[in-house]
């Protein structure tokens, strides 16, 4: 399908999903849901997030376009569904998100004043309250753990429900580290499971404190941690040992190795 004189890309986009999604169009467009589109919409979000990190000073400006737009298409998608069910359009997606900017910024466009971003954030709030919305409503509930946990202490500290500083914080870890060794040894599952959750509820407050995105901090050590792994994978098959049946002792030894080597870079 071509794009038309003086038609604008989004308008194009509009038309190929709509051909897609026509009774001539493509099989697997045409048999999907808001639901079935769900896992696809998670991961071109993630992508997105991929582009971004790869993304250093202009480098990767052509992933991040290419990846944005992988993003856009599952919008515009969802919005040709409610479109045929005659919902809502792309025109309405995009005049609903942007009366709610304007509403939400009325020291832009209106008359407040604010000298801050924390009085920004103060103001969001309040605004949501008067529509209604309580404190928690904006954090969804297919977000990551981690940063529901991190967004949902955030919130609660906006009203003055926190820790005074970061010792608090340390100490509450500490209490909920030593509930969690309890239940280790009775073995409740249940329990262990829910000792744990208030764990890492209060590690994630604890991040907050430190000013660390505690989704950032746990992706960067996981990656560590495969760089690593991979890394002494290929040092014990250099030395001739079996990365399967090899003993854990020289798995440690050779894990040691290559912190060290890695401190050393």
């Amino acid at each position: 399908m071509q794009r038309e004189p003086n038609e604008s890309s989004l308008v194009w986009l509009q038309r190929i999903v709509a051909a897609l999604r026509s009774p001539d169009g493509c099989p697997w467009d045409r048999k999907q849901t808001h639901a079935t589109l769900k896992p696809y919409l998670i991961e071109e979000a993630y992508e997105v997030l991929d582009a971004i990190d790869a993304w250093v000073d202009g480098d990767g400006d052509d992933a991040l376009l290419e990846e944005l737009g992988d993003l856009l298409f599952q919008v515009v998608i969802h919005a040709q569904l409610a479109q045929e069910r005659h919902a809502f359009d792309l025109e309405g997606v995009a005049a609903r998100i942007a009366q709610k900017m304007v509403d939400r910024h009325p020291h832009v466009f209106g008359g407040a004043d604010v000298e801050s971003d924390a009085e920004v954030a103060l103001q969001w709030e309040a605004l949501k309250r008067r529509e209604g919305k309580g404190r928690f409503d904006g954090i969804p509930s297919h977000l990551p753990a981690l940063i529901a946990a991190q967004k949902t202490g955030s919130k609660a500290a906006r009203v003055g429900f926190d820790w005074p500083d970061i010792h608090g914080v340390l100490a509450k870890v500490e209490e909920e580290l030593e509930e969690f060794a309890v239940e280790v040894e009775l073995l409740d599952r249940a329990a262990l499971q829910e000792e744990f959750g208030d764990l890492m509820f209060a590690m994630c407050n604890l991040a907050r404190h430190c000013h660390i995105d505690a989704e950032d901090a746990l992706r960067a050590a996981t990656r560590k941690f495969q760089r690593r792994f991979a890394e002494m994978e290929m040092l014990l098959t250099e030395s001739g040992a079996d990365v399967e049946t090899v003993d854990l002792e020289e798995m440690e030894l050779a894990w040691k190795r290559i912190k060290a080597s890695n401190r050393a870079d």
